[in-house]
């Protein structure tokens, strides 16, 4: 199976010379678009929603860390790799803050890529052994309205593990996107916004009800294992921090 990325470099030779290293590496990744400013970078992601996204962290209109913060929000399940000519720790410390995979500085040691595509390739593969296990039916006997409805069913199930679409897709024999509007038909929401809603909904029932677990500790039993990040996606779609609304959730949900 070949992993999709996209590479956002602002310099033109350094973009070239990125995408190279990537499809000489033996991981098994192809390169589905480049940008060079981090809203072109977001619109290609939007598009073909990729596996990976490769990104400098200085770039025009939106930078790396921008991208990143805003494609973690409504694309969990996408990887990232940043990549910076400033061994500044404060870089370093923002995608760590917005679980980046990797921070490679520059000029890119291509070994030192290598490794890191070989370790998502990995993961990847982890994780399809555990969806071939589960999407092992002739989903082409199957409506458009059944197949999203296993793919609901699936993130019922498994909203607190790493799901990653593409995978999903794979093993049904979809591309993410075809599978995404079957789901959008259905549900009037796309697979990602859906798995999030389902995570604060699971959260919240936590926070008002189990109150001996810890915040670390419900944002680990509904997907999110670093509990600044559980907390900045609660806030932002529940308007408030995850301990003010331990506190006065019945008064907001009045």
């Amino acid at each position: 199976m070949k992993y999709s990325c996209i590479i956002a470099e602002d310099e033109e030779l350094l973009l070239q010379n990125l995408v190279k290293k990537v499809e000489q590496s033996d991981a098994g990744f192809s390169v589905a678009g480049t940008a060079q400013t981090g809203f072109q970078a977001y619109e290609l992601i939007e598009k073909t929603n990729p596996d990976l996204v490769i990104s400098d962290i200085r770039m025009p209109v939106m930078d790396g860390i921008a991208l990143l913060k805003k494609v973690r929000e409504q694309y969990p399940q996408i990887d990232f790799i940043i990549t910076s000519g400033y061994s500044d720790f404060e870089y370093a410390r923002s995608a760590i803050k917005y679980q980046a995979a990797e921070y490679l500085l520059k000029p890119i040691d291509p070994e030192e890529l290598n490794a890191s595509l070989h370790k998502l390739k990995t993961k990847y593969m982890l994780n399809q052994s555990t969806l071939e296990d589960i999407f092992n039916q002739d989903t082409a006997a199957h409506s458009p309205a059944q197949i999203a409805d296993i793919l609901k069913e699936y993130l019922v199930r498994h909203y607190m593990e790493d799901i990653n679409l593409n995978l999903i897709a794979y093993n049904m024999n979809y591309s993410s996107s075809y599978l995404t509007n079957l789901f959008v038909a259905r549900y009037e929401s796309s697979p990602s916004k859906y798995l999030i809603n389902l995570r604060m909904q699971k959260a919240q029932h936590l926070l008002l009800h189990n109150p001996t677990l810890s915040i670390k500790q419900i944002g680990d039993a509904v997907g999110y294992h670093d509990q600044a990040y559980f907390s900045r996606i609660f806030k932002k779609y529940c308007k408030v921090s995850p301990a003010e609304y331990r506190e006065n959730g019945e008064n907001i949900i009045g």
